[in-house]
């Protein structure tokens, strides 16, 4: 049964959650030591600043205080995202287990919104919703690239040398 979403209280989740996002790549890319891999965390936390801005334009609330406040004040404590990386940093984990660290939460994150997109009915809310999971299944391509590319796989621009042999 839809659920009645208001489009600030779908944006106030779009940026909390996209803050989490930002903050986890932004961690994952300080303790990256490879630095194609960095550059691609590092690419993927400026294009969610880019979309919190766009999110944080439309979000009428005063919660949140100002977006340089916002966007530079330290990481929610219990971010799911950050707590897996962090148990994943005390394990030694290693560059491959962060980015399907990475794989794994952009996936949660794009079926979350999806499924709360289809429970919505302002469909304003629904667009805001849908949007931020369209914009977490480009980062999930991204990071699988990258992973492809960095595992020594096939990767996406080889893929005419390899189907036409």
């Amino acid at each position: 049964m839809p659920q009645e979403l208001k489009v600030q209280e779908a944006l106030k989740q779009a940026i909390h959650s996209k803050k989490n996002l930002m903050d986890f790549y932004l961690k994952a890319a300080e303790v990256n030591k490879n630095p194609d891999g960095k550059k691609v965390l590092e690419r993927l936390a400026s294009e969610v600043r880019e979309n919190l801005a766009r999110f944080f334009d439309y979000y009428k609330g005063s919660d949140l205080g100002a977006f340089d406040v916002f966007i530079n004040g330290p990481p929610h404590p219990d971010s799911a995202m950050l707590v897996s990386l962090q148990k994943a940093l005390n394990e030694n984990m290693s560059e491959r287990k962060v980015r399907e660290l990475a794989l794994k939460e952009e996936e949660d994150m794009e079926r979350n919104f999806t499924m709360l997109a289809q429970k919505v009915v302002d469909p304003m809310a629904r667009a805001v919703l849908e949007q931020v999971a369209k914009e977490t299944r480009t980062h999930y391509a991204i990071i699988e690239s990258e992973y492809a590319r960095t595992m020594g796989m096939v990767h996406e621009t080889d893929i005419d040398t390899y189907v036409r042999e």
